[in-house]
């Protein structure tokens, strides 16, 4: 029996996330998007995924947060020590695909790392890409969050992008859209080149 198409997240926003690029994109449909309670719990759990594997295909979309390079190499670290060989020392820029090792049941891999492979940040941050360029309101957005009093300002800067992206879903014609049906009803174009990236990684990981 074939072995199963699994995506693993870090939680419930990444699941909504890709389940809806995934359907506005026509990519036919996976066996499951996994959901985490953290990035700590992900990383932790990813070595068994991959001792438990019985030939299936599995990809990670995890956000760089704040050091990209040490994210790759608790990924990279945990495919070398299950027997993976050649993993590059960088992620791909248009994500990576890593086959197993030759007679085993381990599982083909693929790492995408919110926002882009190749910069610093989060989902959101990713989610920023797909805001409708040169839009003056996305400009009003970023400017009120930018110019928050200090005395007032009740998140870190870490928490700017989420700030960005929710204030710009409180300002549409339905207010407070989640972010994956946000997708969905365009206040998220699915179909900017960045999200072709992303499509096409998941294409070519899932479905070669």
């Amino acid at each position: 029996m074939a072995g199963k198409k699994i995506l693993l997240v870090e939680g419930v926003n990444d699941v909504h996330v890709m389940g809806h690029i995934c359907g506005n994109r026509d990519i036919p449909r996976l066996d499951d998007i996994v959901a985490h309670k953290s990035v700590e719990h992900l990383l932790e759990s990813f070595p068994v995924r991959l001792k438990e594997s019985d030939g299936d295909i599995i990809g990670v979309v995890i956000d760089a947060d704040t050091d990209l390079s040490s994210r790759w190499e608790s990924i990279r670290h945990s495919l070398i020590r299950n027997g993976y060989a050649n993993i590059p020392p960088v992620p791909s820029s248009d994500g990576t695909i890593i086959d197993p090792p030759a007679d085993t049941l381990l599982p083909r891999v693929g790492v995408w790392i919110m926002p882009d492979n190749r910069t610093t940040g989060i989902l959101e941050d990713f989610l920023r890409f797909l805001v409708p360029e040169g839009s003056a309101l996305f400009k009003h957005v970023t400017d009120s969050v930018a110019t928050i009093p200090a005395g007032e300002q009740r998140f870190g800067a870490a928490a700017r992008p989420k700030a960005v992206i929710h204030t710009w879903l409180a300002w549409q014609e339905k207010p407070g859209r989640p972010l994956g049906t946000a997708i969905t009803a365009k206040y998220l174009d699915p179909n900017v080149p960045q999200v072709d990236v992303l499509v096409s990684w998941l294409t070519r990981l899932f479905f070669p």
